[in-house]
């Protein structure tokens, strides 16, 4: 497990041969935008112990869809202060209490919505040419990162269920490691069947390399 800071910036280290040879074969998609859920090769991701030359190869969140349900949640409850008039425990209330307790309402649900969106924001995946990097948002003040080496995945595949990812194109990866953490699992992204295409490239090309006595 290592512990990683993650950013954006732009990375000016020249690019590995192994790199041209992925970016003939993975075509680079994707909106390189703040909220971007799936972007192959991004322009302007990096970390802070990204080592020379590595480059990020995916970069992954949950897919923007599932951010409806809390959405929709806060937008009902933005609303419901309008009917509080017509229950009697508030009409009872003198006027001066009806802002404080509008007030409050509003920041508790203020406090909700950023909360929902953090966690989804700085849930993070990233593939780079060598490893897979997993960021775990808890809260402001915590958060986990684990990382493996490409050379240590042993096993990797999808999962899809139901109209709803169907229809909408996400679901789960999930990846077995020989590494200090033995499974990462990335829920809810974008083209998980395009994400295991990737990995396996990622494993081939690291496969070929040994055989040819590259070493990076």
């Amino acid at each position: 497990m290592t512990k990683t800071k993650i950013f954006e910036a732009k990375s000016s280290s020249p690019l590995r041969e192994s790199v041209k040879q992925l970016r003939h074969t993975i075509k680079p998609s994707g909106k390189n935008s703040l909220l971007a859920s799936f972007i192959t090769f991004p322009r302007q991701v990096c970390f802070e112990t990204q080592e020379r030359g590595e480059s990020v190869v995916l970069f992954l969140r949950q897919h923007l869809i599932v951010n409806l349900n809390w959405f929709l949640l806060a937008l009902f409850l933005s609303i419901l202060p309008l009917f509080f008039i017509f229950f009697p425990p508030y009409a009872a209330l003198p006027s001066r209490f009806h802002f404080i307790l509008i007030l409050s309402w509003y920041l508790i649900l203020t406090g909700f919505v950023l909360a929902k969106f953090m966690s989804w924001f700085f849930n993070i995946f990233i593939l780079t040419d060598e490893r897979v990097i997993d960021v775990d948002f808890l809260n402001l003040f915590s958060r986990v990162i684990s990382d493996a080496k490409i050379d240590h995945i042993q096993d990797v595949n999808s999962e899809m269920s139901g109209v709803w990812q169907t229809f909408f194109n996400f679901g789960t990866v999930f990846i077995q490691t020989a590494g200090e953490k033995p499974q990462f699992i990335f829920q809810n992204i974008p083209q998980p069947d395009k994400v295991v295409e990737i990995i396996n490239h990622l494993i081939d090309l690291e496969e070929q390399e040994k055989l040819e006595g590259r070493v990076k």
